[in-house]
């Protein structure tokens, strides 16, 4: 299952496109414009991974589906007839 978020990179991805086109699509002329973002791809990559470990972990305030269900089959809910 995919989770669409905000887009991250695009300022960098647009600046690495510019110079290539501005130099004619050569990887040499635009080391630093590529360099700038791999790194932040990555950076952005390590934020998700982190984010879905803490998510696993529950340490973001929100309970996935799964542990949802875990919880509800440990405490179902219990009627009284009075």
């Amino acid at each position: 299952m995919f989770l669409f978020t905000e887009a991250t990179c695009i300022t960098e991805m647009s600046l690495m496109m510019a110079c290539w086109k501005q130099n004619e699509f050569r990887d040499t002329a635009c080391a630093q414009e590529i360099q700038t973002f791999f790194d932040c791809a990555a950076k952005a990559e390590a934020e998700r991974k982190e984010k879905i470990r803490q998510e696993s972990l529950g340490l973001s305030g929100n309970l996935t589906p799964k542990q949802v269900n875990k919880l509800l089959r440990r405490f179902p809910n219990i009627t009284h007839s009075y």
